[in-house]
């Protein structure tokens, strides 16, 4: 076991870039915009660096928290998420008034929380890592104070998210009494946990509930329309993107980690929810006419395939799983990063007929918003087409031939509503060319970002996979 504080050095570097963000507004008279912007993508990328210092596999920190490459790989990824979202945030927040400390003390406190939960391994470090990352996410939905959209879906975030955290609570609180384990892989792998144990497959229940909420499975995923819609563009991107990879980190570890007689009955469930995420995500989202709300059911169906591959992540889908979750980070970071970048200071476009033309007055974006359109699609040459088949390959070889045939059914479904959008911003004229604010340097510079990993990833995803690999297999 290890105390050293080298294993919780990425934690540490967050934490003391948001309390320094903090203090910079509170004691600096209101310091300048870009001092905070600067002070948090630093403090964000040294979180990752510091994720990259060599440190002996196992757990360390009294042994809450996992110090093996499983979890610097999406400490690094969710360090990676933060600063491409506050380089689409800054221009954005700095036109429309909320470019203060609060902001970026919340968004750098978010991603301590995500990383927390990608790397406990105790359910208080979990459930303290999640609380967090949720708190602050309601500040920073609510961050443009004069927009009653934006104050509507951060009460009613926090509204539905509380009834979650109750139930991801109390789920802990059985589970505990059952196994007498707050040890996350012994309370789900102990010997005390039989096949016919009720206490335990309510534990499982209630937790399933409370994270289900978090990564929008149906039929937990009500909140998130709304939310998406009402949230500021590059704070929906956020939201969208390390939260999802976050929680998700943490079901892989649960399915990796749960006894095979539990899992038993929990594979049913799942592979419910897994179908029922992937239809109703896709059949709503062709329904929209507003594009925020299309992304969010869009995030949604997306879930159900990550979901969909966790099913065989006991037969070696677990690497599907981690590629695609960085996949969809940069997908969905892009989608409403560009959103953003089209966006009027008055107010997000949100309309689809609002994206008319916009790919040709606005190319950069729109170039940008075409290709994360296309990888959702699964279209090739973008990563989302190599992760998609990952996915699908997963689930064929682990033997769930019909869930397998319910996604590629709703993948090909899928490619009408994304095509919606690209006619609108290709094949028809902008009547009227809006004022759009720049992008600025940070902006572009996250767009170009994002374009250049997606096409690498859908053209040569193989050192990513080899790296995946290497962590798991010195995880077994």
């Amino acid at each position: 076991m290890q105390s050293d504080w080298v294993v919780v050095l990425p934690h540490a570097v967050l934490a003391a870039g948001g309390l320094l963000a903090f203090c910079a507004g509170a004691f600096a008279g209101g310091a300048a915009p870009w001092l905070l912007f600067a002070i948090s993508v630093a403090s964000a990328a040294a979180g990752g660096l510091a994720a990259l210092v060599p440190v002996p596999d196992g757990a360390g920190f009294y042994g809450m928290v996992d110090a093996g490459g499983y979890a610097r790989f999406f400490c690094v990824l969710i360090a990676a998420i933060t600063v491409l979202s506050l380089c689409f945030a800054y221009p954005y927040a700095l036109r429309r008034g909320f470019s203060r400390d609060e902001f970026y003390g919340c968004v750098l406190f978010a991603a301590l929380g995500m990383m927390l939960v990608g790397s406990s391994l105790h359910w208080v470090i979990f459930f303290l890592g999640l609380e967090l990352l949720s708190v602050s996410l309601y500040v920073i939905i609510a961050a443009r104070r004069g927009d009653p959209a934006a104050n509507e879906a951060a009460l009613k975030y926090f509204i539905m998210g509380s009834v979650a955290s109750g139930f991801l609570t109390f789920g802990i609180a059985v589970l505990y009494s059952v196994t007498g384990q707050m040890d996350i892989a012994r309370s789900l792998g102990s010997g005390f946990l039989m096949a016919n144990n009720t206490g335990l497959l309510l534990a499982l229940g209630l937790i399933l509930v409370g994270v289900g909420f978090k990564v929008s499975l149906v039929p937990f995923h009500l909140w998130t329309p709304d939310v998406y819609q009402g949230a500021p563009a590059p704070v929906t991107a956020f939201l969208s993107t390390g939260s999802k990879v976050a929680l998700f980190s943490a079901l892989l570890r649960f399915a990796m980690d749960t006894e095979a007689a539990a899992w038993v009955h929990l594979s049913p469930v799942l592979w419910l929810l897994a179908a029922l995420t992937m239809i109703v995500g896709n059949v709503c989202a062709m329904t929209q006419t507003h594009v925020k709300r299309l992304l969010a059911y869009s995030s949604v169906a997306q879930m159900g395939y990550l979901l969909m591959a966790l099913l065989a992540a006991r037969q070696n889908g677990a690497s599907a799983v981690m590629f695609y979750a960085a996949v969809y980070a940069l997908m969905d970071l892009g989608a409403f990063g560009s959103i953003g970048m089209l966006s009027r200071e008055e107010f997000d476009l949100d309309l689809l007929e609002d994206y008319r033309g916009k790919g040709y007055s606005h190319p950069w974006s729109g170039a940008l918003l075409g290709l994360c359109l296309f990888s959702l699609a699964g279209l090739p040459p973008a990563g989302g087409f190599i992760g998609k088949f990952m996915l699908f390959q997963a689930t064929l070889q682990a033997g769930y031939l019909v869930l397998a045939l319910v996604g590629i059914s709703s993948a090909i479904l899928s490619v009408f509503f994304y095509l919606k959008v690209l006619v609108a911003l290709y094949m028809r004229q902008e009547e009227t060319a809006a004022p759009v604010p720049p992008p600025g340097f940070s902006g572009s510079l996250a767009s170009a970002a994002v374009l250049v990993l997606l096409l690498l990833l859908g053209i040569l995803p193989s050192p990513l996979l080899a790296a995946i690999e290497r962590i798991l297999i010195a995880r077994v």
